[in-house]
């Protein structure tokens, strides 16, 4: 892909373009006065992970910064998972895009292994889709072929992925046979009966049908219905179709706006999803642009997700843009803490850190009956209010926090992670003003009064170095980055207003999941071919 200013190429050349790039190319022009380069030239040399920025257990790219780092194609087969995600590397000469495929016993220590899915393979780069099982059980990968102007698919020739047939695309046609003209970019696949279904990404995604993953029929549109909290000019891309529970749920981005669901019932009848429930993953930061498209906003993005053999829906996301303001993707290529998904009896979205997790505590900690009380007014003019309950040993840690619910109740209180002498630090912030829960400087809703009578607050969260992931009751679940992490262990409370008992605090050390990481960043055995 060879970007220059003659205005005919670079017509032809955007037209071809991923809307993903689309949207980066533009947000890069409009906002640098820098000339545009050739894109082999802009990848970056390999580079080792500094120290203090490799992660103790998220899943982390080993190698040198690139994007973008979409989650792709996850199974469990026999008892291990697989995950691929995307990385860019040159291939003759321009820049392209592979599948990386890392391997896991328990969805949290990765192994590396050889790169399968790349351009001298496939022909073409490869860009999101979804892994899914043909009606024969084996792997396959649905995705967009970047530069073949079609979505593909693969077949594995084994369980283990180590081997995969040559890919071959889409064949669409409308039911008279002919070329049925559709976008294709981010599809998915997935099975119901004895049909296969796809979508494609965008706005309005259209819906194919196929017996046999080659000779595919366009049915119309996937969506029944939008909801209204759904603006115009939000795509569906990154899609991943599922039923959950007595429902179906549609994991997916918009670019703008970053991660998404929605929930509902499959209408065989007129082969639709009916939407019912919709909701957000992931919330604009309060210095970021107002507006998505041009200066994105996504710490939550791309996500993948999938079924495990005891039956729990687990997803990760792309921590896209984690720090960053200016319309720049984060390069260090770092995926979410695994989450599981589940509904409620009224069928609303349950949240919850991957079981797994608890494995890697030790050296607990627990306080009880922990009174916080409300500063004196005078001080709250000039330093941020707080009272240290704990000092936290080392830069892996969870932290779970009961606060019964009559003592959360109408309450403005929190929390601050890495204090410091000035007031600063990340705060976790319960409004009941707004009904909304703060980290940092974005906030998602969570409102103590939404809660059934008599339930608890729970608070459980996730420090990784400079990465920090909350869960609430989960309901919700939030992500930030706060990059002056060094030597800040504190853990400060405050409440304003009325004073605040917490119930019980726990406090447990987390061993590392970044073994195969480090081996990784030794033998490189996944980096792609480049000719």
């Amino acid at each position: 892909m060879l970007i220059n200013t003659r205005k005919s190429s670079a017509k032809t050349i955007y037209a071809g373009l991923h809307p993903r790039l689309r949207i980066t190319l533009l947000a890069a022009i409009l906002l640098s006065s820098l000339p545009v380069l050739h894109a082999a030239e802009a990848t970056p040399e390999p580079a080792a992970v500094p120290d203090d920025l490799a992660l103790n257990f998220h899943l982390m790219h080993p190698g040198a910064p690139s994007a973008p780092g979409d989650p792709n194609a996850a199974f469990c087969l026999d008892g291990t998972y697989h995950m691929h995600y995307i990385v860019s590397h040159p291939w003759k000469g321009h820049e392209s895009f592979a599948f990386i495929h890392v391997t896991s016993p328990d969805m949290l220590h990765w192994t590396w292994q050889p790169t399968k899915l790349q351009p001298s393979f496939t022909g073409h780069g490869m860009f999101s889709g979804t892994g899914f099982l043909t009606k024969e059980g084996k792997p396959a990968a649905i995705y967009h072929g970047q530069g073949s102007g079609r979505n593909q698919i693969a077949i594995a020739k084994d369980r283990k992925l180590t081997e995969w047939e040559k890919p071959f695309p889409l064949d669409v046609r409308k039911p008279d046979g002919t070329e049925a003209k559709i976008n294709h970019w981010d599809p998915d696949c997935f099975l119901i009966g004895d049909t296969y279904y796809a979508i494609s990404g965008g706005e309005k995604p259209p819906l194919l049908k196929s017996k046999d993953l080659k000779t595919w029929t366009h049915v119309g549109e996937f969506l029944q219905h939008n909801l209204p909290d759904v603006a115009y000019g939000e795509d569906i891309s990154c899609a991943n179709f599922f039923p959950i529970g007595k429902k179906w749920m549609l994991l997916c981005i918009s670019h703008s706006v970053g991660c998404r669901y929605y929930i509902g019932d499959w209408d065989e009848k007129a082969e639709q999803f009916v939407p019912q429930i919709h909701g957000r993953m992931n919330w604009r930061r309060e210095n970021q642009s107002l507006f998505g498209m041009k200066q994105w906003r996504v710490d939550y993005f791309a996500p993948e997700s999938l079924l495990t053999p005891d039956g729990r829906r687990v997803m990760w996301a792309w921590l896209a843009c984690l720090g960053k303001n200016d319309g720049s993707m984060d390069r260090r290529t770092i995926e979410s803490l695994p989450r599981e998904l589940s509904l409620a009896e009224d069928s609303t979205l349950r949240i919850k850190p991957l079981r797994e997790l608890e494995t890697l505590r030790y050296d607990p900690v627990t306080l009880d009956d922990v009174a916080i009380d409300p500063p004196k007014a005078d001080l709250l003019a000039t330093a941020t209010p707080g009272k240290r309950i704990a000092t936290l040993d080392g830069d892996a840690s969870e932290i779970r926090i009961t606060i019964a619910r009559d003592q959360a109740e109408r309450k403005l209180f929190g929390f601050t992670l890495f204090p410091d002498a000035k007031g600063g630090g990340l705060p976790i912030i319960f409004r009941p003003e707004t009904g909304m829960l703060r980290l940092g400087n974005a906030e998602a809703p969570f409102a103590v009064a939404g809660l059934p009578k008599g339930e608890d607050v729970e608070l459980r969260i996730y420090i990784d170095k400079f990465l920090v992931e909350v869960f609430v009751n989960d309901r919700q679940a939030i992500v930030a980055e706060y990059p002056d992490y060094r030597d800040k262990n504190g853990l400060n409370a405050f409440t304003i207003g009325a004073a605040t008992a917490l119930k019980k605090v726990e406090i447990w050390k987390l061993k590392p999941t970044n073994q195969g990481f480090r081996e990784a960043q030794k033998n490189r055995n996944w980096e792609p071919d480049t000719k």
